[in-house]
């Protein structure tokens, strides 16, 4: 009995030995030297480790720092119902799946069979014990297990589970990164909605200019001091301005349209609500942050960073193949039959198999897929440094932008309070009959074109703020990973899933 116990479980120790062995290189971090301050500078010296603390805190929840309850709330909502971020939760959950299956490999795979049948033999040779010419029945039952177990002796499975571990968080991140953009995405719209209502009342101003103008041109020529010329051209200004309301008014419409689209509504269900004008929101502070922060929490670079360590992985699984595999094997299958001549017959057929498959000649295959993963991997490595080199120029293009566009508004609104005044002055001496039409004309159009431009450059400003925020991957922190509506909840579907997990 002994020997026996032996000779099968001698194999297994060796076996069970072996899967401590893991082949393939081990996944480290690649460090790259990165500032330690930003070259484009905000402020007039460096942030102190309390204002980083308290901006990053703050810019988890970034759009709040606008103070505007609508967009506020418009973000909830988009958070809870928009579609693309819904099909990235799904993502995650089938990188779960995924990697369930993968870990399933390292237990036994352990399957059943049952069958049953029914023989007829009508004669019998010379040398059977049974009555000759007389029909022999039977009816036979079987039922069999067996069980296949594979050794992960050299860590092809253990790698296969870390890569698809890996995918897991990958997914995770790519979810942050749409949620990035889509907060970026509605926020930017949010901003652009109001900046175009007031410019479109800033163009019913110029209407109501032009039709003073054209009113007060009129009346000259009525009274004979004006002519039919400067009428004219007044009012084609008049029509002109307008004309200008049209397509802003189409631009308002579209962006309402396209919060819709990122709110998971159709086109025109929030038109009324956003299309009531409101007040701008309030201009961000610029927030406090360093590379290495930043970095760290923008969802693209961990991305990049996780796919590095999914193609480190796959270099062991590809290097596991070039060893050989094993496998056991048990089976037992009792049968049971009872005949017209013979009570019952049974009997009962078992086998074991410690299996190893050995690599041989394969042309070159095997070692292919080495040098093949291993080039993944190492273009993983580099693209894992340009996602850094891109969210730093990103990052740096912002604030260089945020400070020259603060100045730009600056200059823009002393030239619009100047055109402004230019134009009083032009209209006063054009009723007074001391100048032409053609002189107000001048002052207004340059009155028109510098009030646009000043709100042109503040919608710069607003956008400049949002995108900062999001380039310091800010926002995704505290969002629930996975959320969805199916038919079925997920609790449901884990409870089935673990019923029938096999």
């Amino acid at each position: 009995m002994y020997k026996h116990f032996f000779r099968y479980t001698t194999p297994l120790v060796l076996l069970f030995g072996l899967t401590a062995c893991t082949v393939g290189p081990n996944f480290h971090r690649d460090h790259m030297q990165i500032p330690d301050q930003w070259t484009e500078k905000v402020w007039k010296r460096p942030a102190t480790a309390k204002e980083i603390a308290d901006a990053t805190n703050e810019m988890r929840r970034w759009w709040e720092q606008f103070h505007d309850p609508l967009l506020n709330e418009l973000v909830e909502e988009a958070i809870k119902n928009n579609y693309n971020l819904q099909i990235a939760s799904q993502s995650i959950l089938a990188a779960r799946a995924l990697r369930d299956q993968q870990s399933s490999n390292w237990y036994p795979q352990l399957d059943g069979s049952a069958g049953y049948g029914y023989t007829t033999t009508s004669y019998t040779l010379g040398t059977s014990t049974m009555l000759k010419g007389q029909p022999n029945d039977a009816v036979i039952r079987r039922y069999g297990a067996s069980v296949s177990w594979q050794v992960d002796a050299f860590g092809m499975i253990r790698r296969m589970v870390q890569s698809q571990d890996e995918a897991v968080k990958a997914s995770i991140e790519d979810r942050r990164v749409v949620l990035l953009t889509m907060l970026s995405q509605l926020a930017n719209n949010y901003v652009t909605l109001r900046n175009m209502q007031l410019r479109l009342r800033i163009a019913d101003e110029n209407v109501a200019i032009a039709q003073y103008i054209y009113n007060l041109a009129q009346k000259q020529y009525l009274e004979g001091t004006g002519t039919t010329l400067s009428t004219a051209q007044a009012q084609a200004e008049l029509e002109s301005q307008r004309a200008s309301r049209e397509p802003i008014k189409t631009n308002i419409t579209q962006i309402t349209h396209t919060i819709d689209v990122l709110l998971g509504k159709t086109p025109g269900s929030t038109e009324a609500l956003l299309k009531i004008e409101k007040p701008q929101p309030n201009l961000p502070a610029f927030p406090a942050s360093i590379p290495s922060i930043a970095l760290a929490n923008r969802p693209d670079v961990r991305e990049a960073e996780r796919n590095y360590a999914v193609a480190t992985a796959n270099v062991g699984i590809a290097v596991a193949e070039l060893y050989p595999q094993f496998t056991i094997d048990l089976s037992a299958m009792p049968t049971t039959s009872y005949t017209s001549q013979m009570a019952n017959i049974a009997s009962l057929v078992s086998s074991s198999f410690i299996n190893m498959a050995i690599p041989g000649f394969h042309g070159g295959r095997l070692t292919a897929q080495v040098q093949a993963a291993q080039a993944l991997a190492e273009a993983s490595r580099l693209q894992y440094r340009q996602t850094i080199l891109g969210a730093l120029k990103e990052i740096e293009d912002i604030i260089a932008a945020w400070g020259d566009d603060a100045e730009h508004v600056e200059l823009l609104h002393k030239s619009k309070l100047s055109s402004q005044l230019a134009l009083q002055r032009a209209q006063k001496l054009y009723q007074a009959g001391l100048t032409g039409y053609l002189d107000v004309l001048t002052a207004q159009r340059t009155a028109t074109a510098a009030t646009n431009s000043e709100a042109v450059a503040m919608l710069d400003r607003f956008q400049d703020a949002v995108n900062l925020f999001t380039a310091l991957g800010a926002g995704w922190q505290g969002v629930e990973i996975t959320k969805t509506e199916l038919p079925v909840s997920l609790e449901q579907q884990n409870i089935w899933a673990k019923a029938i997990k096999q």
